[in-house]
């Protein structure tokens, strides 16, 4: 036997360095190494002079990873884009792909990102909402011909309705550019897994959509003569009274388009949802002239057109705060609650 229980050998694979605890067989010895014990071969262990000897090692040893500290890392630099032609701000989306078990390619995250191919710089604030409800806000800015990375969204939320919103300003205030412009993108999640066989097919690695391609200029409002209208006739009301003479407002307004106008069975069905829609627009602006804290609209279940064409409104519109349509005693799931701001 070429070794005896005691003797201290180098595990040749590994270069660890064992003991032997018990003799097998001719063959085979049991090593411990650092309290593991287990069989070995002896053709696979050695004396340890030779590990101590030996220039050359049979595994090298790894060197201490130096340690970095905050102040020695450096700053992350905002990608500058190549100059081309001004041609708008874009949306784009980076798919990120994994393996899953079965060896497929899968998207795993979107990387977001705003891109902005003007020569003019914005101040963003964006917000990122699932069913209408927010779940990621971000206030920063893009300046010209630059690529901010915004986050990251897991693939499995594309099912739950995400919408990306936007509110711009200039970075350099301009009198002949309107104070702020509100840009959104809703993505569906049919068209968005088409969108993503269709880059899989053709190589390449992003897509986008464009928010704007031109900074709106000033509208400047037509400034009406009070005098002549008064003149003509009509009734004129100095600003601080104007409220006691606006219709009154309703806390709760029902849609149902029977409720609405007796004429609609000779109606289509997209002048039928053109009556609602204008009816809430009309409710709508009467609870913010009146300063409501909130206002109930009750548009039923159907097929959730009515619903989907008052929320996308509500999403584009400042004074409101919040909305939801979750389950009342009354209503069902036939309502949504709207919360406003001022």
């Amino acid at each position: 036997m070429k070794f005896e229980v005691g003797d201290k050998v180098v595990v040749r694979l590994t270069n660890e360095d064992a003991e032997v605890v018990e003799i097998v067989n001719d063959r085979m010895v049991m090593v411990d190494v650092r309290g593991v014990k287990f069989p070995a071969y002896t053709d696979q262990l050695d004396y340890p002079y030779f590990k101590q000897f030996s220039k050359q090692k049979l595994v090298p040893e790894k060197k201490p990873v130096p340690k970095t500290y905050i102040d020695q890392v450096p700053k992350e630099k905002i990608k500058q884009l190549p100059k081309r032609d001004p041609n708008g701000v874009w949306l784009t989306f980076i798919p990120v792909f994994e393996q899953d078990e079965f060896g497929d390619e899968v998207v795993s995250v979107l990387k977001v990102h705003l891109h902005n191919q003007n020569d003019i710089g914005y101040g963003f604030t964006y917000g990122l909402h699932y069913f209408g409800e927010p779940d990621f806000e971000l206030k920063n800015q893009v300046l010209a011909h630059q690529d901010f990375y915004l986050h990251d969204v897991p693939f499995a939320n594309l099912n739950d309705s995400p919408s990306f919103h936007f509110d711009f300003t200039l970075v350099t205030p301009d009198k002949k550019k309107q104070p702020h412009y509100e840009a959104s993108l809703k993505l569906k999640p049919k068209q968005l897994f088409l969108r993503i066989q269709q880059l899989q097919q053709s190589g390449e690695p992003t897509f986008s959509y464009q928010l704007f391609k031109d900074y709106p200029d000033f509208v400047e409002e037509d400034k009406m003569e009070l005098g002549k209208l008064a003149a003509a006739g009509y009734k004129v009301y100095a600003a601080s009274q104007a409220r006691q003479h606006l219709p009154p407002a309703r806390t709760v307004v029902d849609l149902h388009i029977e409720k609405l106008t007796e004429g609609w069975k000779s109606m289509s069905n997209a002048e039928i949802l053109q009556f609602q829609v204008d009816e809430f627009e009309k409710y709508y602006e009467l609870a913010l002239a009146h300063h409501q804290p909130m206002l109930t609209v009750i548009h039923g279940l159907g097929s959730g057109r009515l619903r989907d064409e008052i929320h996308a409104l509500l999403r584009l519109r400042k004074p409101v705060k919040s909305f939801v349509n979750q389950y009342d005693a009354r209503y069902g799931y036939g309502a949504t609650e709207i919360y406003f701001q001022y």
